[in-house]
C-alpha cells in the first residue's frame, strides 16, 4: 500500500490538467472546482458546511475512503468538452487522459510533467533567462494554492517511491480505470484487447502465443474483469483521513454512537489492507469506547478504555500513563462516580507534572477547574488544602500555559471561564467583556471554530444579564444559523434548549417544542444527550401545566424531575426545577413546605458561594411567599437587598423584578403614589426581558396602585367621580389590560381569573353594570377552560 498515492488521485490530477487546459466549459466549471476542493479540502463551494447526517452518507458510501470512476463520470458525462467533436463529452476527454497512460514509463512521464503546471520560481524565472529562454505561458498554478500543493504532494510522494510500490501503483491505475473499458471501447473501435499497455501491444507480434503468458504473469485474472467494478484501492493517507473524520463524527461534531452497517467494512479491511491493522486496532477500540460510553454501560466503557491503553502502551512504558488516568477521571464523572473521578483527575495531574506533559496537564486542570463549579462541596477542601489554589489563580495559570504551548481550544476557553467567573460574582461587566473579546480574537485569528458555542453561550448569559432578550435570541439564532455544522453537538443541544426557553418563556409552547424536536434523532441516540433533551422538555411540559394550574399532571411531573440530583445534572437545571417545585407547593397553598424549601437553598447557596443570581432569586420567591399569606411588609427588608444585590452585579431583569416586589410592598403601606412611579419607570424595560409572566405581575401591581390613587382622591361631587379619578381609574383599566395581555399570552389561568375578577369589581364600582357582567362572563368562561384542561 502506497503511502499518500492512490489510482483515485491519479483521477483528480488528471481532471486538473483538464481544467488548466480549457477542456471545462463555463457551465461545469463550478460543479467541477467544487468536487476537486471537496476531495482535496474537505470543503464545500455549494453551500455551508455540510450536516453530520450527510457526512454520515457519505461516509458510508466510501467517497471519503477513495474516489471511483463512477463518482467521475456522473459528474463529467452531462457536459460537453469545449475541444473536441460534438457528441463528445467532458467524460470522453477525462478517459481520453485516463486511457493516455498506457504504460509505466507514460506515468512515469504524467508524473515528471506536473511541475510544469506551476508558476515558476523567482530563481527559476532567473535561470530561465540566463539561459535565454522564455518562461512558460498558458494558465500556471501558484504553488502554494490548493491545486498546487495537492500537485507537489503528488510529485514529491511519487519520485519517493521504489520501484516495488511504482508497479504496485502502476497495476492497480489498471484495475481501477478497468470498468471503463467497455464504454471506451464502443468510443474507440481500434482500442483492442491489450490496449491498456502499449508495451504489451507493441510486443504482440514478437511474442505470439506468449503474450497471454506474460499478461497473466504480469497483471494475474485482471483481464477477466473487463468491464467489471473492482474493489477501490486506497493508500494510508486514505485510511487515516476515513478514521479522523469518523472520530471527528463520534466525538466532536455529532457526540452520537457509531452506526453498526458501517463497523463490518472497518473489521475486514486490515484482511485485506495488513498495513492498515494497528490503525484499524484503535479505532475499533475506540469506537466499542465510544458506544459504551454513549449509551450508559460503564463497565464496558470501563474495559473498552483499559484495552485501548493497553494497546498503545505495549512498548512504551508509563508515557500515556497520563492520559489513561485523565480519560478514566471523565468517564467516571460522566457515570457518577464523583468522588473517584477527583481521586483519579489528582492522580492524573501528579503523573503530568511527573512526566513534564504540560499538555496533559492544561487539560486535567482545566477539567477540574470546570467540575470544581459545577461541584462546589467535592473540592472546598482541596482548594484550602491542595497546590491547585483558588479559581481565578487556576486559571490565570491555565491561560499563561496554553498561551505558551500553542493550545488555542484551552486559552479560549480559560478567557470565557474569567468571563463566567466575573459575570457569577457579580464583578463589572466591562471586565468580562474584555475577556470575551480576547476570546473570540483567539478564535478569528486561529481559526477555533468549535469553540464559538461557548463563546455565543457567554454572550447570551450577558444580555440575559443585561435584560436584552431581543439580542439573546439573535445571538442564538446566529449560532444555529451559521456556527452549528462546525461546533460540538452539546453546544447545539444546549442553545437549542436556550432557545426553547425563551420560547416558552413569551408564551410560545408550540414553538418551543417545534424547536426541540429539529434536534437531529441521531445524535440523541446517546444517553446523556438524550437525557438532557427529555429533561428540558419536561420543564417545558411542567412550566405549561402550571399556568394551566394542572396541579396533578405537575406533580406527576415534578416526582420524576426532582429524582434527578445535581450530581447527574447540571446546577442550573436543578434549580429551576427547584423553582418550579416552589412554585407548584404555592398554588397549592402549601405554604410551610414553600418556605421551609426556600430557607435550605438560601442557605446552602450561602455556605456554596453560587452565583450571585440565584440568591436573588430565591429573595425574590421569599417576598412572593409574604406577599401570598398576606404579609408583605415582611419583604421589605429583603426586597432591599435583593435590589442593591442586583445593581452591584448589573443583572437588570431581577432589579426591575425586585423594584416590582418593593412597589407591592409600598402599595401595602399605602403609599400608592411612589409605587406608580417606580412600576411606570420600570415596566417599559423589563418587557425588553420578554419574560411575560412577570410582566403581567408587575401591570397587576400598576394597577393596584393607581386604584389605590383613585380611592385617596376625595369626590367633588357626590353625584359622581371628578375627572381626574376617572382618568386615574382609566389607566388602570389600561394596566389591568396589559395584564390580562401578559397572562393570556402564557397561558395562565389564575391570572387571567384575578385580573377579570378586579376588572369587574372596578366597573360594578364605576356604576357600568353591562361591562361588570362581561368581566364575570369572561371570569366564567376561563375556569371553565381550565376545568376542560384538567379533564
Amino acid at each position: 500500500m502506497s503511502r499518500y498515492l492512490a489510482p483515485s488521485k491519479i483521477g483528480l490530477l488528471a481532471l486538473i490538467e483538464l481544467y488548466i487546459e480549457g477542456a471545462v466549459p463555463n457551465d461545469a466549471t463550478i460543479p467541477v472546482i467544487n468536487f476537486l476542493t471537496s476531495h482535496l479540502l474537505d470543503y464545500s463551494l455549494t453551500g455551508p458546511s455540510v450536516a453530520p447526517t450527510e457526512r454520515w452518507k457519505e461516509a458510508e458510501n466510501t467517497i471519503r475512503l477513495a474516489v471511483s470512476v463512477h463518482h467521475f463520470e456522473e459528474l463529467l458525462a452531462p457536459f460537453a468538452a469545449v475541444d473536441r467533436l460534438p457528441g463528445r463529452s467532458l467524460w470522453d476527454r477525462f478517459l481520453e487522459k485516463l486511457w493516455g497512460i498506457d504504460s509505466l514509463h507514460t506515468l512515469h512521464e504524467f508524473f515528471d510533467q506536473l511541475p510544469n503546471h506551476l508558476a515558476r520560481t523567482k530563481a527559476e524565472l532567473r535561470e530561465l533567462a540566463s539561459r535565454g529562454e522564455e518562461p512558460p505561458s498558458g494558465v500556471l498554478l501558484t504553488r502554494n494554492s490548493p491545486f498546487g500543493v495537492f500537485i507537489r504532494k503528488a510529485h514529491l510522494e511519487y519520485t519517493r517511491l521504489y520501484f516495488d510500490y511504482v508497479a504496485n501503483l502502476w497495476k492497480t491505475f489498471v484495475k481501477y480505470r478497468q470498468p471503463t473499458a467497455a464504454y471506451w471501447r464502443r468510443r474507440n473501435p481500434h482500442h483492442s484487447r491489450l490496449s491498456f499497455d502499449s508495451v504489451l501491444l507493441e510486443g504482440e507480434h514478437e511474442w505470439g502465443l506468449q503474450t497471454d503468458g506474460i499478461a497473466v504473469a504480469a497483471y494475474g485474472n485482471m483481464l477477466l474483469m473487463d468491464g467489471q467494478d473492482a474493489e477501490l484501492p486506497v493508500s494510508t493517507d486514505d485510511i487515516e483521513s476515513l478514521l479522523e473524520f469518523q472520530i471527528e463524527q463520534v466525538q466532536t461534531v455529532s457526540k452520537t454512537r457509531q452506526k453498526q452497517p458501517y463497523r463490518p467494512k472497518l473489521v475486514t479491511l486490515p484482511q485485506v489492507r495488513p498495513a492498515c491493522s494497528r490503525f484499524i486496532g484503535l479505532w475499533l477500540t475506540t469506537s466499542s469506547f465510544s458506544d459504551s460510553w454513549r449509551s450508559g454501560e460503564f463497565p464496558a466503557a470501563f474495559d473498552h478504555l483499559h484495552r485501548y491503553f493497553d494497546y498503545t502502551m505495549q512498548n512504551r512504558d508509563r508515557l500515556f500513563y497520563q492520559y489513561a488516568l485523565l480519560n478514566l477521571g471523565i468517564v467516571q464523572s460522566d457515570f457518577g462516580c464523583h468522588k473517584e473521578a477527583v481521586a483519579t483527575m489528582l492522580e492524573a495531574i501528579s503523573t503530568a507534572k511527573e512526566n513534564q506533559d504540560t499538555t496533559c496537564l492544561n487539560f486535567a486542570l482545566n477539567w477540574f477547574f470546570h467540575f470544581g463549579r459545577a461541584h462546589p462541596n467535592l473540592v472546598k477542601e482541596l482548594e484550602d488544602n491542595s497546590m491547585l489554589g483558588s479559581g481565578k489563580e487556576l486559571l490565570a495559570f491555565l491561560r499563561a500555559k496554553a498561551k505558551e504551548t500553542g493550545m488555542w481550544i484551552l486559552w479560549s476557553s480559560a478567557l470565557l471561564s474569567e468571563a463566567k467567573m466575573g459575570l457569577a460574582n457579580g464583578e463589572s461587566i466591562s471586565v468580562a467583556v474584555e475577556s470575551m473579546v480576547r476570546s473570540s480574537q483567539v478564535i478569528v485569528e486561529k481559526n477555533v471554530k468549535a469553540m464559538m458555542g461557548p463563546q455565543l453561550s457567554i454572550g447570551i448569559a450577558l444580555w440575559d444579564r443585561l435584560g436584552m432578550a431581543a439580542m439573546s435570541k439573535m445571538t442564538c439564532e446566529v449560532f444555529l444559523r451559521c456556527h452549528v455544522h462546525s461546533s460540538v453537538f452539546d453546544d447545539e443541544l444546549k442553545l437549542t434548549c436556550r432557545m426553547a426557553g425563551m420560547l416558552a418563556g413569551k408564551g410560545q409552547y408550540e414553538a418551543a417544542y417545534a424547536k426541540l424536536e429539529t434536534i437531529d434523532t441521531n445524535s440523541l441516540r446517546s444517553a446523556k444527550p438524550d437525557q438532557y433533551w427529555h429533561l428540558h422538555r419536561g420543564l417545558l411540559k411542567l412550566r405549561r401545566d402550571l399556568h394551566h394550574n394542572n396541579l396533578d399532571s405537575a406533580e406527576v411531573l415534578l416526582s420524576q424531575l426532582l429524582q434527578n440530583s445535581s450530581e447527574d445534572i447540571e446546577s442550573d437545571i436543578v434549580f429551576i426545577i427547584d423553582t418550579l417545585h416552589i412554585e407548584a407547593l404555592m398554588r397549592r397553598n402549601d405554604f410551610d413546605a414553600a418556605f421551609t424549601k426556600v430557607d435550605r437553598l438560601i442557605s446552602e447557596l450561602r455556605e456554596s458561594d453560587r452565583d450571585s443570581s440565584l440568591r436573588i432569586r430565591l429573595l425574590l420567591i421569599k417576598i412572593q411567599l409574604f406577599d401570598r399569606i398576606g404579609r408583605p411588609e415582611k419583604g421589605f427588608t429583603l426586597a432591599m437587598r435583593a435590589a442593591s444585590m442586583a445593581w452591584r452585579a448589573r443583572l437588570l431583569a431581577l432589579l426591575w423584578e425586585a423594584v416590582g416586589a418593593l412597589a407591592n410592598i409600598l402599595n401595602a403601606l399605602g403609599e400608592f403614589a411612589a409605587a406608580d412611579r417606580l412600576l411606570v419607570a420600570v415596566i417599559p424595560r423589563y418587557l425588553e426581558t420578554d419574560i411575560t409572566y412577570t410582566a403581567g405581575s408587575l401591570y397587576n401591581i400598576l394597577a393596584d396602585a393607581r386604584v389605590g390613587l383613585a380611592g385617596e382622591m376625595k369626590k367633588e361631587r357626590s353625584s359622581g367621580l371628578s375627572l381626574e379619578r376617572a382618568r386615574v381609574m382609566a389607566m388602570a383599566h389600561e394596566a389591568l389590560d396589559g395584564a390580562f395581555c401578559c397572562f393570556e399570552a402564557v397561558e395562565d389561568v389564575v391570572g387571567r381569573c384575578e385580573v377579570m375578577a378586579k376588572k369587574a369589581t372596578l366597573f360594578r364600582v364605576e356604576g357600568d353594570l353591562a361591562r361588570a357582567d362581561e368581566c364575570a362572563d369572561a371570569y366564567l368562561k376561563v375556569r371553565d377552560e381550565e376545568q376542560a384542561m384538567k379533564g
